[in-house]
């Protein structure tokens, strides 16, 4: 099972073929030019010119589940980790200027969750990506709501694993601290780092982010991320 997270969203019909795996995508934001909507095509046409420079800014942006064909698909829910709404309540409450108010709600962060079985065995699995902020506060409660919505949809006792850009550490988290408490049950947290695979249910050894080499294409990173990796029984 892999979790993708700010995915070009031309990228997403490309996955089954790419990987040989079951995808589930959720766009985040769509495609546009400016202020305009545009397609995810003109997008990819148009980032060719300079991946590094240019990157989302005409692609949108998209997360994917990836999981083995061996597993069958039982369910697929989204949520928007930032909505009108919920910023405005927030925003109170974390005592946010109108230039924060406004910049938090500059791109749509989703948390998608799937239920896999194999054989009889269900695992649920949630996939993030946060808002990247200088105030830590605004990733740490997109990831509590995702959390929360994870945790909701989780049958008893079922397995949950809950991955992505958390555009948080734990050193900076009051979230992912709580998390990683008996009364939550996750283990997984890197101990540096922004990029996260909690797991509950399950047993889990210690997650490990990928060296340079293991993710290099010739003289390139794949990402400008690490990924995390964790094994789990």
């Amino acid at each position: 099972m892999l979790c993708l997270q700010e995915l070009p969203v031309w990228a997403l019909r490309r996955l089954e073929g790419w990987s040989g795996m079951t995808a589930i995508g959720d766009v985040a934001r769509r495609p546009s030019l400016g202020p305009l909507p545009s397609t995810a095509e003109v997008g990819r046409v148009l980032t060719e010119v300079n991946h590094g420079l240019l990157r989302s800014a005409f692609t949108g942006q998209a997360n994917a589940i990836l999981v083995g064909r061996g597993h069958a698909l039982v369910a697929h829910r989204r949520l928007l980790l930032n909505p009108f709404r919920f910023r405005r309540a927030q925003a109170r409450v974390l005592g946010l200027g109108r230039a924060e108010r406004r910049s938090w709600g500059k791109e749509r962060r989703v948390c998608q969750a799937v239920r896999i079985r194999r054989d009889e065995r269900t695992l649920l699995v949630g996939n993030l990506h946060a808002t990247s902020s200088e105030d830590k506060r605004l990733p740490d409660v997109e990831l509590l709501r995702a959390a929360v919505f994870v945790d909701g949809l989780a049958q008893p006792g079922e397995p949950i694993v809950l991955g992505g850009d958390f555009n948080v550490s734990l050193r900076a988290s009051r979230t992912l601290a709580e998390l990683m408490t008996s009364e939550w049950g996750f283990v997984g947290a890197m101990p540096a780092g922004i990029d996260h695979v909690l797991v509950r249910g399950l047993r889990a050894g210690e997650p490990r982010a990928w060296p340079p080499e293991r993710r290099a294409h010739g003289t390139r990173l794949l990402s400008d991320h690490a990924p995390v990796e964790i094994d789990t029984e």
